[in-house]
């Protein structure tokens, strides 16, 4: 089962619910997606990493075939290349390495070479298996380094738990793509709120089947149920704002496996989930 934990927003508790599900599920596989800020490592503290360096095509020029015909720059659909000084020029972070100007070169002018853009990092945590995607700095898009990740999944009935980034961007939808079930983090509150409404759009329009776990639970906010409510969403779990979960966090613990509360409360939310999944 590939089970995609979302959030509208940052700092709603997506990695914090992730990390317990793989840890109570005992055998499972984690991956990090959030490429940008992957925190779940620093709760599981992978041993034995071996570190895979991610790289994207983009084209080289040779000046010396160049007829300046400019059918490269006519053709590139993400305005990617420009021609100046009688020369080709790429913009490397808008190139979708797509290879159409090397395809459309009449006179071979055209090569590839790669840029390294991130890297994805192996290891293992007692039975949790822990792939980690992290992007380089500068780099405009995290989405290749989430499809090697992602590519490390196990083709079994094993539980993979995927981590995906905040909010409903290109990266959030390359996370969920092959997930059988999405489980979306939200609060109870207005600005919460908002964002849940998003991200819950964004899995309708993927044919996601979906359930919501709200954490920070404590006070009245009854927007966040008519909504579910109206929308046939269900509320797997509410997870209260409480001190000693802080605590555990701060001290880079995972509720589930140090707290016997916890464990049991994140144990029957994977079995909810299941359930809810038809797996």
């Amino acid at each position: 089962m590939k089970l995609a934990v979302l959030s509208g927003k940052g700092g709603t508790g997506k990695t914090f619910v992730s990390v317990n599900l793989a840890a109570a599920a005992g055998k499972a596989t984690y991956i990090d997606c959030d490429v940008e800020e992957p925190n779940g490592r620093l709760f599981f503290k992978p041993e034995g990493l071996t570190i895979k360096t991610v790289a994207v095509k983009q084209p080289a020029f040779d000046a010396e075939k160049c007829t300046g015909c400019r059918k490269c720059v006519d053709f590139c659909r993400f305005n990617a290349l420009v021609f100046l000084r009688n020369k080709p020029m790429v913009f490397s972070e808008i190139c979708h390495s797509c290879g159409g100007c090397m395809a459309v070169c009449p006179s071979g002018a055209v090569s590839e070479t790669e840029k390294p853009v991130g890297t994805v990092e192996c290891g293992r945590s007692g039975d949790v298996r822990v792939i980690t995607g992290c992007i380089n700095l500068g780099e405009p898009s995290g989405v290749p380094i989430i499809r090697e990740a992602l590519a490390g999944a196990p083709d079994t009935e094993e539980l993979t738990v995927i981590d995906c980034p905040p909010g409903s961007a290109c990266s959030v939808m390359e996370s969920v793509q092959a997930a059988d079930y999405c489980l979306l983090v939200a609060e109870p509150t207005a600005f919460g709120l908002h964002n849940f409404k998003m991200v819950f759009e964004l899995a309708g329009l993927l044919h996601k089947p979906c359930g919501v776990v709200v954490n920070k639970t404590g006070g009245e906010y009854s927007a966040l149920d008519d909504f579910c409510r109206g929308h046939g969403i269900p509320v797997l779990c509410r997870i209260p704002h409480s001190e000693k979960l802080a605590a555990l966090g701060a001290d880079g613990q995972i509720a589930a496996l140090d707290d016997g509360e916890y464990a049991g409360l994140f144990q029957i939310l994977l079995k909810d989930i299941r359930k809810e999944a038809g797996l």
